[in-house]
This record gives structure tokens, C-alpha cells and sequence, in this order.
């Protein structure tokens, strides 16, 4: 071996040592934990700008620290952990965050964020997250599966066969997502700071939920729009009943009225009919509905039993009218105009109105039975006014809007749709 060879192999071993001594020196204490905060900074800066840029801020941030790919890892996680922390203070509960990242990010961008959801969630003791939290985080999961260790980046990376740039691409993607989430009002506990009290979900309450679920399911399964709405009617009064049971018990305990909150995500197309429809169910169940068209949600207000109903009928309905309104399409055959926004618009407008009707026509028939107790009307005026103030607290400068509705073949056969069924299902109750 030459001298010149010698002098270059001995030149590559001490760059090799310094390096290796500086990766040692860097493995712990204030050197990395600055070098990590500095990746921390650079991603976030980098999540600042338009998400169509993040592919050239990666390949600028692993040019200048890709010497460094563990910290790069940890600093990942803590950037995308600590937007997920701010967006919980702002009162965004973790389906909050699915759905907005289904709706603006790429799939695989939005499973990241599922997947950091979970992590972060960890975290936390079970017991300081509230149960519909908790519920939150488990539909999730059933849609991620089980999650790895953290850190994530890299291990995600080599899950979905994506390179180094595009997994750093992926969170800031992320980062900027979470970075333009606006403040919202507070539902639940922030996690870690619920604290257990006795549950107001009795027994009685969860077997009333699962006839009505059972309801529903029958009528998003039959392929018979006057048989659906029967179900669906028939779950509307047996809650119905059931709530204002419960409100004059809970009276009778010495408990007052309390107003609760939950946020209904709305698909697009024709989200403005869509949130007729959720107003309607609403209604008919003594709570009120804000749509907030972006980020793109209805908030309900109301008894945690009305909310239940309100919840289950109104997604039951949302897939029972899309079926509507595509049979309608199908019968009218391939020469009419049924495939029009303007139709489709119009029929969901009409659908939602007449079920609604129907629906307020079932809840007042209840509601006038019940009324012969006389400590039914004192309860009700109570719930209405512990309603309309926590909408004046959440809601201050709302304003009411009109959806227009410009075809009247769609109107026609939304109503028709809606108006096929016989709703006067007590005797099916009472048997």
C-alpha cells in the first residue's frame, strides 16, 4: 500500500472516530436536546408554508440533518404530538381530527395523523380520559389497527414503503393541518384532566339504545323506503317516550336540566341539504343544531338522551335518504334529469323537511300523552331554557341561512319519498 493510501485510510478512520464521538456526545444531554429542539423548530417552520411545498422543505431538512436520522425521528414525534396537544386545548376531541384530516389530507397522510392520535393518546391514564373519549380513540384504532412504538416516522416509513423524504414530507403535510385547525368550543374534558363521577348512562338507558339501534339498522337495511321510515319512526317514539320519562324523574331526584354539546360531521355533496335534515331531527328531539360549514359540522345541544337520538336517527336518515334520493334516480329512468345538483338538492331539501314534520308530528304525539303528569311541563320548560342558554354561550353572533331549492321534480319526489310511510306505530309499541 502506497504512503498516499495510507495517509487516506488513516484520514477516513479519524473522521470516522470524531464522528462517532460526536454522535456519542450528542446521544444525551443539552447537545441534543438542542440539536432536537432545532429539528422541532425546522419542521414546524416548515409546516408553515403551503402543504404543496413540503417535498422541497424534507429535502432541505435532510440535507442539513440527515446525519442525524434518530433525532430527526424523536423531534418528528414531539412536533406532531405537541400541534395534537394544542388541538385538544382548543377544543378538538380526536374524531374531530379524523375527519378533518379525511376530508383536506391524502389517505396516507391521515392515517399518519390516526396513527399519532394513538400514540400520543398514550400518554395519559386511562381513567383522566372521558369515556366518550375513550370511544373516540377505539373507532379510530379499529380503523388503524395496532399501532408500534413511538418514535413513528421512520418505523411508518418502512410499514408503507415510502422513503425518507416522503415520510418527512408526510409530517409536515401533518404539521400543517394541524398548525390552521381553528378554535373550537370545549365538549369534554381535555384528556388527563377528566375525573370519574357516577355515570348518568343507567341500565334502562342502554337497553332503550340498543332497540333503537336495532331499529335503525332493520330500517338502513330493507330495500323499502315505507318500511324504513316505519322503523325509523318507531325508534323516534320509543325514545322519545323514554326521555321525557327520564326528565321527570330526573326531577323528581332533585336534578336539574343540563345542556350538553356533540359535533355530527357532514358529508359532501349537498352538505346544506344534509344539515336540513340533522335540524329536523333535532328539533323533533327538544335540542338545537349549528352548522358550521367550515370546518364542515353541525353542533347539537341537548339532554345527553336527546343527544343519543339525535345521533342515531340522524346518521340512520343520512343513509336512508342518500338511498332515497338514488332510487328515485333509478325508477325515473335514464332520460329524466335526476342526476342534477339542482334535483338532488331539492329531493334532499324536501326529504328532510317532510321527515321532520313527521317526526315533530310523532315526538308532540308522545309529549301529549305524557303531558296528562302534570310535573311533565315545568321539566320541559326547564331542558328548553338550559338549552337555548348554552347556545347563547357557544354561539353568540350566529345567523340564520336559507339552502335553496330551484327544481321541483326533485321537491316533488323528496316529499313523495318521505310521505310513503304510515308513522302512527303505537300499538306496534304498546305490544
Amino acid at each position: 500500500m502506497s504512503r498516499r493510501n495510507r495517509e487516506k485510510r488513516a484520514a477516513k478512520q479519524k473522521n470516522r472516530r470524531r464522528a462517532a464521538a460526536e454522535r456519542e456526545r450528542l446521544d444525551s444531554g443539552p447537545d441534543r436536546a438542542g440539536l432536537i429542539e432545532s429539528l422541532v423548530v425546522a419542521l414546524s417552520t416548515a409546516a408553515s408554508h403551503p402543504a404543496d411545498h413540503a417535498a422541497r422543505y424534507a429535502a432541505d431538512i435532510l440535507g442539513e440533518f440527515g446525519a442525524f436520522p434518530r433525532d430527526l425521528d424523536v423531534a418528528a414525534d414531539r412536533a406532531v404530538h405537541e400541534a395534537i396537544g394544542a388541538a385538544w386545548a382548543h377544543g378538538w376531541l380526536p374524531s374531530d381530527l379524523h375527519e378533518a384530516a379525511r376530508r383536506r389530507l391524502k389517505s396516507s397522510d391521515a392515517r399518519y395523523l390516526d396513527e399519532a392520535i394513538l400514540l400520543e393518546s398514550q400518554a395519559y391514564a386511562t381513567a383522566s380520559l372521558h369515556p366518550r373519549w375513550r370511544a373516540d380513540l377505539a373507532e379510530i384504532s379499529s380503523g388503524v389497527g395496532p399501532v408500534g412504538p413511538s418514535p413513528q416516522m421512520w418505523r411508518w416509513a418502512t410499514t408503507n414503503g415510502v422513503g425518507r423524504s416522503e415520510a418527512v414530507s408526510v409530517v409536515i403535510r401533518v404539521l400543517n393541518l394541524l398548525g390552521r385547525l381553528p378554535t373550537l368550543g370545549t365538549l369534554l374534558p381535555p384528556p388527563g384532566t377528566y375525573r370519574y363521577t357516577a355515570s348518568t348512562v343507567s341500565e334502562a338507558d342502554e337497553k332503550v339504545l340498543v332497540k333503537v339501534r336495532g331499529l335503525l339498522a332493520k330500517a338502513e337495511a330493507t330495500e323499502f323506503t315505507d318500511e324504513a321510515e316505519a322503523l325509523s319512526a318507531k325508534a323516534q317514539e320509543l325514545m322519545s317516550r323514554y326521555s321525557l320519562r327520564e326528565a321527570v324523574a330526573d326531577h323528581e331526584r332533585g336534578r336539574a336540566p343540563v345542556a350538553l354539546a356533540r359535533r355530527i360531521w357532514i358529508e359532501n355533496p349537498y352538505a346544506a341539504a344534509k344539515v336540513v335534515l340533522v335540524q329536523a331531527v333535532s328539533r323533533a328531539n327538544r335540542c338545537q343544531a349549528v352548522w358550521a360549514e367550515n370546518p364542515g359540522f353541525v353542533t347539537i345541544v341537548g339532554s345527553d338522551t336527546d343527544l343519543n337520538l339525535v345521533e342515531l336517527l340522524t346518521t340512520s336518515l343520512l343513509v336512508q335518504a342518500n338511498r332515497a334520493m338514488l332510487g328515485a334516480g333509478r325508477q325515473s329512468g335514464s332520460g329524466a334529469p335526476t342526476r342534477t345538483r339542482s334535483y338532488r338538492q331539492s329531493f334532499l331539501v324536501a326529504y328532510a323537511q317532510r321527515i321532520g314534520e313527521r317526526l315533530d308530528s310523532t315526538s308532540a304525539s308522545v309529549t301529549e300523552e305524557v303531558k296528562r303528569d302534570a310535573r311533565l311541563l315545568p321539566v320541559l320548560a326547564a331542558s328548553s331554557r338550559a338549552v337555548d342558554e348554552l347556545v347563547e354561550h357557544m354561539f353568540p353572533s350566529m345567523t340564520a341561512r336559507s339552502v335553496t331549492v330551484s327544481n321541483g321534480a326533485g321537491w316533488g319526489a323528496g316529499r313523495a319519498a318521505a310521505d310513503m310511510a304510515v308513522l302512527d306505530v303505537r300499538d306496534a309499541i304498546a305490544g
